[in-house]
This record gives structure tokens, sequence and C-alpha cells, in this order.
């Protein structure tokens, strides 16, 4: 019996998900296949997805696939740019100031990160014009980012001996024996991520000088070749600083640190430390409503932020100083279900402010703190009517508490009553990141805890939280962060710890999505980025804790502000 060898064929075929079929020489980059359609989507391709797998554009095709590509109005897409983006901003940094010390610290709603520089003075306006001249430079020349495998030990020697320390303290925990790292023109560091091919891919950006630091703008998803005019977050900044201070103070101010002080014994003193900051802010912010003689305490926030445990403390306090609060159910204040908004999706949109009865609602709180009477509706989720509610009378000085997603808005109450309302700002505005240039998203944080929370309370797979979580910041987007600097004080809900906490909670929920789930690409995600924190046991997380929220344990569950 005689046997023919075929040679493999020279041309393979990529697919495409709009049925469209590329072909190509075996071995060439899926950047190659994808060139010939490149004008043909909706933003510029930054990476690929390869048989539900995502990859950069570098990526070599050698067997038939299946490909959708990545754009920069999808959320992979507008990752890769902004972390592309900010490893040119370092390298550039790098080449002009090689004595400083550039830290990305945190975003901004319009687009933007907010940058520090320590071991010299702040930048001054000419160095940072200079310096967005030398990045315009380095895009125009196209320089290719390199990737490169190194073993995890080499990496450490490499970054200890430029003086990196928050990165060799962070390699020290690394799970996998080997690092990934990329260059451009000689010089090395770590992105926690996939980049795109080159500088020429970044063509979008401003540095802004701002609150003594400066800002790196981008593109949004929604606009991605475009930058929207810079917003002033006075309040925002300020509350990231000082969270910032009392990390440095406790010598934590990355995931390494963060690692060794659980190894050396130290978790009892973080979590101790950590809850007492939460709870000197709330008492401050107690006695501020109390100096002030507020009437009404608004609170507001996005998804998995703690608003409810934030009220809840609050109120405690409140009570301590002998204010009692009533708590006004923004809910119950639903116009009927066929009246409702609809979203772009053709469903009613619950998150829009015309969702609310906002003339019941002015009548009632005009009423209410006149001390009269008042009947109050209740919303009937199953049928989607307002009806009769509980009939109250407040006592004369008693403030009320409204929580809510509009609280910031200033449509929601009269012009009347907006300076007798004192407006409390939840977040969780973690400062905690990775190292000087990988920072943890606020945005991942609270995934994580409402995807604990949702299998908890809910039964929610994993997959059905991550599904429902681009809905959800759609609507955070437009009806939360625009409003955010209205606020009288802002609440960092964010824990140092909490990650650490959550982690054995959230990693076997990610584990369970299925390899060909839609979700799959942002489980496996943020699986890699929770490798890097090591576990804390749960059960020393106190019971008042805003992380009990999600976790489950509450002893503040089933507190009652105000009992008639």
């Amino acid at each position: 019996m005689s046997i023919n060898i075929v040679p493999p064929n020279k041309n393979i075929e990529l697919h495409l998900s709009d049925g469209r079929v590329l072909e190509g020489p075996r071995g060439a980059s899926v950047g190659e296949f994808l060139q010939t359609v490149k004008d043909d989507f909706s933003a510029p391709i930054v990476a690929a997805i390869i048989n539900n797998e995502i990859h950069e554009l570098s990526y070599l095709i050698e067997m038939e696939a299946r490909c959708t590509p990545v754009t920069m109005d999808s959320a992979d897409g507008a990752r890769i740019y902004r972390r592309s983006l900010v490893f040119l901003l370092e390298m550039a940094f790098m080449d002009l100031f090689p004595n400083g010390k550039l830290t990305i610290d945190h975003s901004l709603s319009s687009g933007g990160f907010y940058c520090q520089v320590t071991e010299r003075g702040a930048l001054a306006q000419d160095e940072l014009d200079a310096l967005k001249l030398h990045m315009q430079k380095l895009v125009e020349e196209n320089h290719p980012y390199e990737r490169k495998e190194v073993p995890a030990q080499v990496a450490i020697e490499y970054f200890k001996m430029r003086g990196y320390d928050d990165k060799v303290r962070l390699f020290a925990y690394r799970q996998k024996d080997y690092v990934t790292l990329y260059s451009l023109n000689g010089q090395m560091d770590y992105m926690h991520g996939y980049m795109v091919p080159s500088t020429g891919y970044l063509r979008w950006f401003d540095l802004n000088l701002i609150n003594g630091g400066f800002t790196i703008q981008f593109p949004r998803r929604h606009a991605p070749t475009d930058l929207e005019p810079m917003g002033d977050y006075p309040k925002l900044i300020n509350t990231f600083r000082q969270y910032g201070d009392w990390l440095e103070s406790l010598n934590i101010d990355n995931v390494g640190a963060l690692n060794d002080a659980v190894l050396s014994g130290r978790a009892d003193e973080i979590l101790l430390v950590s809850e007492a900051l939460h709870e000197l802010n709330v008492a401050d912010i107690a006695l501020q409503i109390a100096q002030k003689n507020s009437r009404i305490i608004l609170i507001a926030g996005p998804s998995s932020s703690g608003k409810t445990t934030t009220s809840r403390r609050l109120a405690i306090q409140l009570l301590a100083r002998g204010i009692s609060p009533y708590p006004l159910e923004l809910d119950n204040y639903f116009i009927d279900r066929d009246k409702t908004p609809l979203g772009e999706d053709g469903k009613p949109d619950f998150e829009n402010l015309e969702a609310l009865d906002l003339p019941r609602l002015a009548e009632d709180l005009e009423k209410i703190l006149a001390g009269e009477k008042v009947q109050l509706p209740r919303y009937n989720f199953k049928s989607g009517k307002s009806e009769a509610g509980d009939i109250i009378q407040l006592k004369d000085g008693q403030p009320l508490i409204l929580e809510g997603i509009h609280g910031m808005n200033p449509r929601l109450i009269s012009d009347r009553w907006s300076g007798a309302a004192f407006r409390v700002y939840v977040s969780a505005l973690t400062q905690l990141n990775l190292d000087r240039h990988n920072r943890v998203s606020t945005t991942d944080t609270r995934l994580i805890r409402r995807m604990v929370r949702d299998a908890r309370e809910r039964g929610y797979s994993a997959a059905q939280t991550i599904s429902r979580w681009e809905s959800v910041r759609r609507g955070e987007k437009r009806h939360i962060f625009p409003y955010q600097e209205n606020a009288d004080v802002m609440f960092n809900s964010a824990l140092v710890y909490e990650l650490s906490v959550l982690r054995p909670f959230a990693e076997p929920l990610l584990r369970q999505v299925q390899y060909r789930a839609p979700e799959y690409i942002e489980a496996r995600r943020l699986l890699a980025f929770l490798e890097w924190f090591l576990p804390l046991d749960a059960s020393l997380v106190p019971a008042n804790s805003i992380v009990r929220e999600f976790l489950g344990g509450s002893g503040l569950k089933d507190f009652k502000i105000w009992r008639g």
C-alpha cells in the first residue's frame, strides 16, 4: 500500500463573523489578513478574537479559523488602546525626564487618566508640551511594540536594576514562570494585557495640566476617534489623593505591597485600619450634615458601589447625634410601566430620570418637609403599577434620606429645596494599583463585587452578570458620572483588602463560564487579574463592612433607619 503525502495548502481561510471569508498565506499575521477590510468597520481595529480567544494583531494564523475584529468602540478594544497609549506616554516620559517617576493614578469620566510626577518637580506647561510633541513624533515614526516572554526571575532582575520596586514586589507573586514584556526603542516594561502592534495606531490623545498633575486624554468608546472636552474634577481628584496618602501611610500603595503585608501576618491590621478609615469618613459626613442642618440627604453612586451599607452606616452615625432620618425610597416613585420611556433596546428604561414621577415627588417633598401627613406611593414591580403606600408624618427637623442613581442630578428635587440638600456620592474609587503603570479599574472592582452578590442572592451565573454589565455601564455613563461633581462630599467605598477577600468567591464563578460563551473572554481577563492577589479569609471581615453587602453576613441587612 502506498501513502501519498499531500503538502499543506500554502493559503488558508479566515472566516469573519459577518460571513465574509479572507484568504491569505499560512503564517501571516491576523493584522495582515484584516488589512483589506479594515475600513469596513465602525472604528479602527486594534486586536482580533480568533476561535473565541482574544489575540493581538501580530498573532500568526497557521490554520483555518473564525475571526471577529476587535475595534476601539468595544470594551476590549478601548482597554487595548488606552493601555498602549499609557506605554507610549511612559516611554516618552523616560526619554525626556529620566530622573522623574511617573504614576498613572485613576480614570476621569470624560476619557482620561490622571497622572502624577514625583522625584522631581511637577511638569510645567512647556515641559508637558515637549512631552506631547515627543509622543506625536513617536506615533508618526510608527515604532513597533516588541513583545517578548522572559523568565519571571529575569524580569525581576531587570526591574530591580531599573529601581522599579513595585514591579519587583508584584512579580514575586507571579504564578506563571514567565512574564510578557513589551519594548519600545530598547526600553521595556510590563503591561497587564494586550497591546496594539505599533505606535502608529495611537493618533488620538492629548495632555493637559490639572490639579498638580496632568491628564492623558483618550477617545471614549462612543466616539473612538474624537476627544471630548476635558472636564474639571477637583472633588474627585481630592478624594483620590486622600486615599492615596492614606495608602502610603500604611506602606501599601500597590498589590505587591498588599501581598507582602498579608504574607507577613498583617491581615488583621489592614482590615481593622481600613474599616476604621471608613467609619471615620462616615462619621465626618454625619457631622457635616448635622452642622448644616440638612433636611434632605441624597446618596447616589454607580452599581455595586456600596450605597446601601453606606446609607445605613450614615444613619447610625446620625442617630448617635440625635438625628433620626427617614428613608424615602425613590423606586416607589416609578411611573406605571406602560408609560416608562424605552431604551435603545426597546425595553423599559428604569434608569432614565423620566421613569420617576417627578411632579408627585416634588409635591410629596413639599408636604413632608412642611410636617404634613402624606400618603406615599408604592411601586408594585410585579404588576408594574403605582399603588397606595404608607402614610407618614415627620417630626420637626427630621431629615429625609433619598438613595438612588439620580441623587446628584439637579432635576431630582426642586430649586426650593436644593439648598437644604446634602449630596453624598459613593463609589469604589480605588487607588491600589498593580504597579505605577498598571491601574486597577474601579469598574472591575464593582463588577467582581456584583458577580459575587448576584450569585449568592439571585442565583445568577458569572456569565449572566457579565452579559448585563454593559447595559449597567451605559446607564451609569448617562445618568450618574456627568453629575458626580455636584456632590457635597465623595465617599470612597473601596477597601484596600477587598479583592483578596473576594477572589476565592469570584474565581469559581468565573471558571464556570463556558469556552464558547460570549462572556468567556471577559471571564478569562478577570481571572488573570485576580491571580495577582493573595487570598484572604472572609471570616476576618466585620459584620458592618461594605464588603459584607456582597459577601453576605452583613449585620446591617435588616437594619431599619426609622420605625415610625
